[in-house]
């Protein structure tokens, strides 16, 4: 996570000079720690008095004398003036932290990584092999407070300067800012005076002379008046030089030359040396952060103490930042902009499951231990169970992971390629990730990670940058499997990466087969000679009529064109394998990935595998939609940021031939689960027109049983927007939908012919939202299942409003959504006013004969509907003849269906009735479905006594053997 180059100057102080007023004479750091100590803050805002794990605030100030080294007004003004800058540029976050609410601030919510002090035989201890470079830090000195950095050694010598060293993703770069901040409010007494510098900053600047006192002045304007003072500061100066691994530099003499005036020009890397080697500002403190691959280039006689940033060790240290993080208010917006904020029972839950998850699940502690995967564990969950902001997509949340810890890293700044790290990642890891999926295995003997690492390594120099990348950044990617059975390989950190570098592997098109290679050097070959070579041969054909010259001419031309041929069947090939991926008939029953995502963060509830057990296949649902993300216009300038760009023919290419591909496979009738990852693919790739082609044939949409969270919600709803054609059929039966849900997919909604929102536990209050889809002008909605949702007489009040002034909806099933008598005499009530209803669904609501027989009546009446169900209501022996009665002597031609028989026959309607009872009884309750069945059932033993014809009463038994049956499932008696 990378802080930025320059901060901005004046421009600064008149909007903050008002935070702070600065009395008429100087404020002593003393009076700073009395305030901050009495609950004051000079500095304004109150994040001071909120510490977590490892602040730096406990520090005591040093003995002697304090509030001597800038005495003057204007001094102590340039001092304030210069922490307020700092303060406004260190806590301006990246995008990718503001996702996580506008309350959230570095400076109030940071929990120190463990800080180990090495020493120089550790350092100079050869490079361990592999596995044990991946091997947890062992105890050996104490961990370091920050307050701790400066303090004595062992041998009570002073310490100036201090090396912190850690591998990339350990939290350098947090720490930094932290301390930072820490200053500027007034936590570090020890200092009076604090000046960062990014290294990758004065490197920029190349050789240009400058000297320190113009470096500083040239980024932090208010010191101007300060510098004068810098030699006498003494210890009480601190520079921070963050990120030392970018500069080259030379301690030799003849090299660097010595220099102790401030103000003598020289090269930026000249005047840290100087500053190093104690010869210019000898007293001044200096903080360095590295990668471990340049230790050297300080010698360790100007270093008065190392220490290892080891990230979160300690378990504990982990739960503590995920229940900061996963806690903070205000921490998601809708797709409106508006805060929405999950209930604090929520919250805690989440970070309950997360923490047993952290204690059971011993290989998600171990991807921890890096404090950047906690961050990204705490994106993904925001991503999944958080409102999510438009555009964001999975895909976008691992390209920024990866560009917050390798923006502008170079795998050796000495190095003249001047190589991208993350280049170097995606073709070394890459291919492992790749190779790992292409054989369907996670885990990777020592054998498998040293071929991908040393493939095609020739040179010394090339040795020497793979070396730089084991120390710096291989335990980022890969960590020792600590799982039984397993003991001795490695895995990838987090699973998801694994499939994200495979992906980016093949969609920089570093899979290449041996005959591409070979032809593409002939490619080049020939195209470099071919125009000159072809200019010759025309000027011998005209001379000498030879006949082979011509073939000779036309084979140089089709040379490239075979190799371009090439070049689109590999395409082909890897589109192919991307759909087969997709569309594996094994998964067809895995939950969706966004489900298999969460639970591999937050565990699966209920008892753990039994060791004996075989375990599953590998999976990798997640590889198809990382390539159709890594396409995406957004990510592909992400990764040339990274230095992995993706040209835009090939991305076009790319997509030609998968969209092909998935025109052939993706008209095949898919299960729920597989249907919605083919959507997600689709919001991955966040391309409306490829989307609107490949998903023209989708004319069913069954998502039914899938949990339908918001981020499901607005996955769907944005896909299908790309399209404008109508849909015979969205299922969204159980799919634990609520009234946003609906909210938010009410564009697709729209466009469905049937639509089924059956046990969703659908309350009042989502009657609104259906409300305002009935009468929306572009609803055309014609069948309208809403059975088994807790609607009640106040849901149907809203909904009888929207069938009033709707022209589409034929068909509605208000089956077992508790309306009552109420409910049914406000149907009955408002039912004329519409008038293109065939069929009503308002069976087993808990009505009466009264309620029952005032809406058949309404239904009589009606210009258009022949069909009402009435069944498993608490409906009396007499009321069910009163019905019968009543319908042989109505003029109307509807059916109202309240039993298995009508008069002494059975029923039309006897098995969509059964079926509707076996269909629902998991959701319903047994005891009244099987007294509704004996009532059933003594209608059907009565009618088969008063009929003589034998037809009849062979259909009357065989109905009752089918409700005999389902009494003995239900533990009732069937006699």
């Amino acid at each position: 996570m990378k802080w930025g180059h320059h901060l901005p100057r004046a421009s600064w102080s008149s909007a903050l000079g008002r935070t702070l007023q600065i009395p008429a004479k100087r404020i002593p750091f003393l009076v700073h720690w009395s305030w901050f100590l009495k609950g004051q803050n000079p500095l304004g805002p109150s994040r001071a008095l909120i510490r977590q794990h490892g602040s730096s605030m406990d520090c005591a100030p040093p003995p002697g004398k304090h509030g001597q080294l800038f005495g003057s007004i204007s001094a102590a003004e340039a001092i304030q003036q210069h922490r307020r800058n700092l303060a406004e540029w260190f806590t301006r976050l990246p995008r990718e932290e503001r996702q996580f609410g506008p309350t959230f601030a570095l400076d109030t919510v940071h929990v120190d990584p463990v800080i180990r002090e090495s020493t120089l035989d550790e350092l100079l201890r050869p490079s361990a092999e592999l596995a044990l470079e991946h091997e947890r830090p062992r105890a050996r000195l104490p961990p370091l407070a920050l307050s701790q950095l400066f303090d004595p050694d062992a041998c009570g010598r002073r310490v100036q300067t201090v090396v912190l060293y850690g591998t990339v993703g350990t939290g350098k770069s947090t720490l930094v800012r932290k301390m930072v901040l820490d200053w500027c409010y007034g936590r570090l007494p020890a200092f009076e005076l604090l000046i960062p510098f990014s290294c990758e900053d004065l490197s920029s600047l190349g050789p240009a002379p400058a000297s320190l006192s113009q470096l500083v002045v040239q980024r932090y304007t208010p010191l101007k008046e300060v510098l004068p003072l810098m030699a006498i500061t003494g210890s009480r100066l601190l520079f921070v030089l963050h990120g030392l691994e970018r500069l080259n530099l030379d301690f030799r003499l003849s090299g660097t030359g010595l220099c102790s005036d401030p103000n003598e020009p020289g090269a930026p890397a000249a005047i840290i040396v100087n500053l190093l080697r104690k010869y210019m500002l000898p007293e001044a403190s200096i903080l360095v952060t590295t990668r471990p691959s340049a230790i050297s280039r300080i010698p360790s006689k100007y270093v008065g103490r190392y220490g290892e940033i080891c990230g979160f060790s300690d378990t504990n240290l982990q739960k503590l930042y995920f229940q900061i993080r996963l806690n903070q208010p205000d921490c998601g917006y809708s797709a409106g902009g508006a805060g929405v904020s999950a209930t604090p029972a929520h919250q805690d839950n989440l970070v309950q499951m997360l923490s047993r998850n952290l204690e059971g699940h011993h290989q998600i502690a171990a991807a921890c231990f890096l404090p950047s995967y906690c961050w990204l564990v705490c994106a993904t969950l925001h991503f999944l169970l958080a409102p999510t902001p438009a555009g964001q997509t999975l895909t976008s949340i691992y390209t920024s992971f990866l560009r917050l810890n390798f923006s502008g890293e170079t795998l050796d700044s000495t190095d003249p390629s001047n190589l991208s790290l993350m280049a170097y990642a995606a073709r070394t890891m890459g291919k492992l990730a790749y190779d790992g999926v292409s054989s369907r295995k996670t885990y990777f003997s020592e054998e498998d990670v040293r071929g991908c690492l040393e493939a095609g390594i020739k040179t010394e120099e090339e040795f020497q940058l793979l070396h730089i990348f084991r120390r710096d950044a291989l335990r980022f990617f890969l960590a020792p499997c600590v799982e039984p059975g397993h003991l001795g390989t490695f895995v990838f950190t987090v699973p998801a990466m694994q499939e994200y570098l495979a992906a980016l592997y093949i969609v920089l098109g570093l899979r290449k087969t041996t005959l591409q290679r070979v032809g593409k050097e002939v490619a080049e070959l020939v195209g470099r000679v071919g125009e000159d070579v072809t200019l010759v041969l025309g000027i011998v054909a005209k001379l000498l009529p030879l006949r082979i010259l011509p073939l000779l001419f036309n084979l140089l031309k089709v040379v490239p064109q075979v190799f371009g041929r090439m070049v689109g069947k590999s395409r082909k090939a890897v589109a192919q394998a991307m759909v087969l991926e997709m569309f594996r008939e094994e998964d067809y029953y895995n939950d969706d990935v966004l489900d298999q995502m969460g639970a591999s963060i937050l565990g699966v509830e209920g008892p753990r595998r039994h060791p004996d057990e075989p375990p599953d296949d590998e999976v990798f649902e997640l590889f198809p939609m990382f390539m159709g993300g890594l396409l995406s216009a957004h990510n592909r300038a992400v990764l040339a940021q990274l230095g992995c760009p993706i040209k835009n023919l090939d991305a076009l290419e790319n997509a030609q031939a998968i969209k092909k591909k998935l025109g052939k496979l993706g008209r095949r009738v898919l299960p729920p689960s597989e249907l919605f990852d083919h959507l997600f693919f689709h919001y991955e790739f966040q391309n409306q027109r490829f989307s609107a082609e490949v998903l023209s044939s989708l004319r069913q949409l069954n998502l039914a049983g899938v949990r339908m969270t918001p981020l499901k919600c607005t996955v769907v709803a944005s896909v299908l927007d790309s399209g404008r054609h109508a849909l015979d059929e969205v299922n969204l039966a159980s799919c634990q939908l609520d009234p946003a849900g609906l909210c938010t997919l009410k564009p697709v909604l729209l466009r469905a012919r049937k639509l089924g929102l059956q046990l969703n536990n659908l309350g009042p209050e989502a009657c609104g939202n259906l409300r305002d889809l009935l009468l929306h002008d572009q609803c055309q909605i014609t069948t309208l299942r809403l059975s088994n949702n807790p609607l009640t007489e106040e849901g149907v009040a809203l909904l009888v409003e929207g069938l009033a002034g709707n022209t589409s909806l034929t068909h509605l099933s208000l089956l077992h959504t508790g309306l009552g008598d109420k409910g049914l005499e406000l149907l009955a009530a408002q039912l004329d006013r519409n008038k293109q209803l065939k069929e009503l669904n308002v069976a087993y609501n808990g009505a009466g004969d009264t309620a029952a027989l005032a809406l058949a009546k309404a239904a009589w009446e009606h210009p258009s509907l022949e069909l009402l169900h009435l069944y498993f209501n608490e409906l009396s022996s007499e009321g069910r003849q009163v019905l019968r009665d009543l319908a042989g002597t109505a003029e109307g031609g509807v059916r109202v269906v309240a039993s298995l028989t009508e008069g002494a026959a059975v029923s039309e309607y006897w098995s969509m009735i059964l079926n509707e009872v076996q269909r629902n009884l998991n959701s319903w309750d047994w005891a009244r479905v099987r007294r509704h069945l004996e009532l059933l059932l003594r209608d059907l033993e009565d009618s088969r006594c008063a009929t003589l014809n034998p037809w009849r009463k062979a259909q009357l038994l065989r109905v009752e053997s089918e409700v005999k049956a389902l009494l003995e499932h239900l533990g009732g008696s069937g006699s």
